[in-house]
């Protein structure tokens, strides 16, 4: 598992040249709101800032995220049009889109293929440099074809920077230039780095309830500017939720709001977390086990365990040259012998699920990924062990 992690496809983080329109047009709208130093400020400036860093805010967790991304309930065509137009009033791209780059968020998390994360590619990276990344920007369609279904998403989708666009010109109207400015500009930048922070704050800031494989974190201020998609722990460990702040005190303000919606019958089927969820008593698949096993691995020494290994052996009187012999033998008729193969300097169960304990959340699957660990630690050291003595 670790090595086909490592063989992923990377992002060089490099500027190129296609990238300029990218560039050009983010840091237009950074630019574009310092225009209200120039028309002023007005109260209807600041109401219509203030509404509509809310209304997008809710847009982007209850459209883009909750229900384009991950189908966390159901609604019809109108609402789910609607909540697709605001959410891409944001300039944040089109909605397929954006759930397509998420599903793969969720599906690479915090690897190589992952270009949300501060782990593999720095903060800024993953807060804001992926934008003007090419390779970033790409996405695979044939993971939401629920999504293409629907021709007016599709339309929506196509025509990206409508929505915005649109509103920008209705808060001109509106409130003349400080609404454009201000209004319009100012609360689209908020909105920017807010919505951002989920994938950069988040995955470095805050507590692990859950044991994820990732470094998701819940962090109750990204929850409040966010109107409850800080709780990003929560949401890794189980997605599928509409609901994503599990405890009564976590304030989730997107998800009362579509209980409210649901009472009206806009919106139905709101999926919410199981008991056994909440208790953090969910099973794990193997490809989590697998990378958080290659975690724990990870923090061990290979060489310091071989010659470890190599001192014990060869403390037991025999030959340790022709203990390599036979190592090379069984490595030659597959990996698969390597469960058989004695290491006495290897760290005991115990000793890993210490450390684990110390490393990460509670799970259930705490034994499985101590064993796998210490089968990925023999592979390592066996491996390095099997390889000739460098004559010097």
């Amino acid at each position: 598992m670790a090595t086909e992690i490592a063989s992923q496809e990377t992002y060089d983080r490099k500027f190129t040249p296609a990238s300029v329109g990218a560039m050009l047009g983010f840091f237009g709208v950074h630019i574009a709101a310092l225009g209200s130093f120039w028309s002023g400020v007005t109260v209807e400036a600041v109401i219509i800032c203030v509404a509509l860093y809310w209304i997008r805010i809710f847009a982007i967790g209850a459209g883009y995220h909750r229900l384009f991304a991950h189908r966390a309930y159901k609604t019809g065509r109108v609402f789910q049009f609607i909540l697709g137009f605001m959410a891409q009033s944001t300039a944040q791209s089109g909605l397929i889109w954006w759930a397509s780059k998420h599903r793969d968020h969720h599906r690479y998390s915090d690897t190589p293929k992952d270009m949300h994360s501060p782990r593999q590619y720095g903060f800024w990276f993953s807060h804001m440099g992926w934008i003007w990344n090419n390779q970033a920007q790409e996405a695979n369609y044939d993971n939401v074809p629920d999504l293409t279904k629907y021709p007016e998403l599709v339309w929506l989708d196509n025509n990206r920077f409508m929505p915005a666009i649109v509103l920008g010109l209705a808060c001109w109207a509106l409130a003349g230039l400080p609404g454009l400015f201000f209004g319009f500009f100012f609360s689209t930048v908020l909105v920017y780095h807010a919505t951002f922070t989920i994938n950069s704050m988040c995955h470095v800031f805050g507590s692990q309830r859950y044991l994820t494989g990732d470094d998701s974190r819940n962090n109750a201020a990204m929850a409040v500017l966010t109107m409850g998609e800080g709780w990003h722990n929560n949401h890794h460990y189980f997605m599928a939720s509409a609901r994503q702040g599990f405890k009564w005190y976590e304030w989730d303000p997107t998800f009362y709001l579509l209980k409210g919606l649901e009472k009206l019958g806009i919106v139905w089927d709101l999926r919410e977390p199981p008991e056994h969820v909440l208790a953090g008593e969910r099973g794990l698949s193997s490809e989590i086990k697998d990378r958080v096993a290659a975690q724990l691995a990870a923090t061990f020494n290979v060489e310091k365990l071989s010659e470890r290994t190599r001192a014990r052996w060869e403390g037991t009187g025999e030959a340790f040259d022709e203990w390599r012999h036979r190592m090379a033998e069984h490595l030659e008729r597959g990996r698969e012998q390597l469960p058989h193969v004695e290491l006495p300097g290897l760290p005991s169960a115990d000793e890993l699920r210490t450390k684990a304990q110390k490393m990460f959340a509670r799970s259930p699957a705490i034994d499985d990924i101590v064993l796998r660990a210490r089968e990925l630690l023999r592979e390592s050291v066996a491996l390095h062990l099997a390889q000739p003595v460098p004559v010097r």
